[in-house]
């Protein structure tokens, strides 16, 4: 399943074109942008001292762990056992999408704060209401799941903090959308990916016309669940190629 919708930056974000745009995909990563706008959102100071450990609460009762072979960024691991600022972890969060750091960022917010940053944005259908590999409350029925539509709603909701769609654009897996434009090209974004699919939200600022936001999730055989060396991505990064080519049509004059 591929689902795409483009949208202008400007106004309401009014979609401009949407293919499945409500077809619900496993979140993956992409859910670390609502955890990311939950722990500023509460007031949390980032410049904190916090333990570096790997041991969770459930959604269900009990605690869970991470598995570092699952995870994409090693920094957070090397400091296990250590205090380090919450500011390095939420950056690592969106920077390397790390799982350890999202679950310790997540336990200086909490989840109803994360479905408030879902609701302020006017997400319809997605929710993200467990810690990355929650296991047993995915076998509960307990799921992080997104659609297309609703990531670009997300996204659009950072508008007035710019200090995080910086953050954004410091992405350091530039794979899919961003492997789609030009190179140099301003985009503000955030992908996931796990065996099965891969999905990835981006704003978008064209060097010869205004900003765009763009969100294509696919879930499906080509997704490898490799961090840069997905088939799927090359797939997204050829629907990034597309809408930059009728980019001056997104926005309306």
């Amino acid at each position: 399943m591929l689902s795409v919708v483009v949208a202008p930056w400007a106004g309401e974000a009014e979609p401009v074109f949407m293919r499945a745009p409500d077809e619900l995909h496993d979140a993956a990563s992409t859910m670390k942008i609502a955890v990311l706008a939950a722990l500023t959102r509460s007031g949390a100071n980032l410049d904190a001292e916090v333990p570096v450990v790997n041991r969770f609460e459930s959604v269900v009762g009990g605690d869970f762990g991470n598995d570092p072979d699952w995870d994409s960024d090693p920094l957070p691991w090397e400091l296990l056992g250590t205090h380090v600022p919450l500011r390095l972890l939420a950056e690592r969060m969106i920077t390397h999408s790390s799982n350890l750091a999202t679950n310790l960022c997540l336990g200086r917010t909490d989840q109803r704060a994360v479905a408030e940053v879902w609701r302020q944005a006017g997400a319809t259908h997605s929710a993200s209401p467990r810690g990355i590999e929650d296991y047993a409350a995915r076998a509960a029925g307990i799921h992080n799941r997104v659609s297309a539509r609703d990531l670009v709603r997300l996204l659009h909701s950072l508008a007035d903090e710019p200090e995080l769609l910086g953050l954004l654009e410091r992405n350091d897996f530039r794979v899919d959308l961003a492997a789609g434009l030009p190179p140099g090209t301003r985009i503000a974004f955030k992908n996931g990916w796990i065996p099965g699919a891969r999905h990835c939200v981006g704003l978008v600022h064209p060097y010869d016309c205004p900003p765009y936001l763009i969100a294509v999730c696919y879930t499906g055989p080509l997704a490898s669940g490799a961090d840069r060396g997905d088939p799927a991505a090359r797939l997204l990064a050829r629907v990034s190629a597309a809408v930059w080519k009728r980019r001056e049509e997104i926005t309306p004059r």
